[in-house]
């Protein structure tokens, strides 16, 4: 099928060229944005350049920086003088104008340059015909103000300071004798000293993006291990409630017919107590229902304690490890969530030993204090190299779940003879009785 041609000035081409021209009109605005920011001082001028952060980088490249302005400066002083046999005073003058400003561009990046850009103008103002209008010192100089601003500005002042620098300074050296060949080439150095600040003001600016992610993520995963390891806890003490619940329930429940001579007034009160306890084990089922939705064949088995210590101590030495237990104190019958927590207290601290220390010997100790069980778990360090962790738990954050949620205090950390410990004490008249 033959299609007609598109009359001018309309369809896809002139849609093309109306794009093309604002993006050219987009680009000019740009460009005379940046050079009015590069030109004119503002609040939008950086307060300095990103210096490394810790003391011991930075006082070294502040001295390197001062290092290298006086010795520039100084360039830029006595190269004419002694190399040119120009007049001191004008001489000194230019010099100061042109490399001095190194001093300031740790501080103001911005206006190091445009005084540094108005001394070597000067200079190419005040030479004539000459192959080379400036001391070299100078245009190093200049080239190190230019990494710095770089690595300071944001990239529409950079391309308004490449702008100024190539047609401010490049070009009139040009007019006035230098060749345009020579004149190329130092454009290129000035392109590629930006596009190098630039690169590593980039790679500094996603390095600190990164590092923050990483926080984030950090702070995230230890939020979220918190939350399981309640979600874990509210778990564990569903059963221990439901369990006293029940037990209340089925006591009221059997209590008018153990006593026939029961008073009216009593019966009701066992039958309010009977329905009051099936009512509270019916909202916690319903409350704690769907954390349990995940993992319901575990949560059916009943919840351990320090009755089962010695099984624990057994798996733990099956897995290399030499464990002792020291129990200090008369045992005593212990509140359900201080038993159950004192016990994932001595599993998590062993499974840890286990990962992080293997064939380390272990001690366990469980002090029966007057108000208080203490409950300790140290190692002596591993006996062989640890095997690489694969993401590992969150131990120490649940356990510290555990002892807040009792209202105890926990310790954890290296010992100074080497190896690990952790200490619980665990009040007793906190948890389900």
């Amino acid at each position: 099928m033959n299609r007609s041609p598109s009359p001018p000035g309309s369809g896809y081409p002139a849609r093309h060229e109306q794009a093309r021209g604002q993006a050219d009109h987009h680009d000019h605005v740009r460009l005379l944005r940046g050079a009015r920011s590069a030109v004119v001082p503002g609040p939008h001028d950086p307060r300095g350049v990103p210096l490394p952060a810790r003391l011991w980088l930075r006082i070294p490249v502040l001295l390197l920086l001062v290092a290298l302005g006086l010795g520039l400066t100084a360039g830029s002083i006595a190269i004419p003088i002694a190399a040119e046999h120009r007049p001191s005073g004008s001489s000194t003058l230019l010099g100061l104008l042109q490399a001095a400003p190194l001093l300031l561009v740790a501080l103001r990046p911005l206006a190091a340059w445009r005084i540094a850009g108005a001394g070597l103008l000067l200079g190419v103002l005040q030479v004539h015909g000459e192959f080379w209008p400036w001391p070299v010192t100078a245009f190093l100089a200049q080239l190190l103000i230019l990494f710095f601003v770089a690595m300071s500005s944001d990239r529409e002042t950079l391309l308004g300071v490449g702008a100024i620098t190539i047609g401010g300074l490049i070009l009139p050296a040009v007019l006035f004798g230098m060749p345009a060949w020579f004149g190329a080439i130092l454009a290129g150095l000035v392109l590629v000293v930006l596009a190098f600040g630039d690169a590593v003001s980039g790679r500094r600016t996603a390095e600190a993006i990164l590092r923050e992610q990483e926080e984030l993520r950090r702070q995230d995963l230890a939020r979220q291990a918190v939350l399981e390891e309640r979600a874990r806890i509210a778990r564990e003490l569903h059963d221990v409630v439901a369990h006293h619940m029940s037990v209340i329930a089925m006591q009221a429940e059997a209590a008018p017919y153990k006593i026939p001579e029961l008073p009216e007034e009593a019966r009701h009160t066992f039958h309010v107590v009977r329905d009051a306890a099936r009512e509270a084990l019916t909202e916690t089922r319903r409350v704690v229902g769907l954390l349990r939705s995940d993992d319901e064949g575990a949560e059916r088995a009943p919840q351990p304690g320090l009755d089962r210590l010695d099984d624990l101590v057994s798996g733990a030495r099956r897995s290399g490890l030499a464990v002792s237990v020291d129990v200090v104190g008369v045992p005593r019958p212990l509140a359900a969530g201080v038993d159950l927590s004192a016990y994932r207290i001595v599993q998590e601290s062993l499974s840890n030993a286990a990962r992080y220390a293997p064939g380390a010997r272990v001690l366990v100790e469980i002090r029966y204090g007057a108000d208080r069980l203490d409950v300790g778990v140290a190692d002596d360090g591993p006996r062989s190299t640890p095997a690489e962790s694969q993401g590992g738990g969150h131990g120490l954050v649940g356990m510290r779940e555990r002892v807040t949620m009792l209202g105890g205090t926990m310790e954890a950390g290296p010992l100074p003879e080497g190896g690990w410990a952790v200490t619980a004490s665990l009040p007793y008249g906190t948890g389900v009785p």
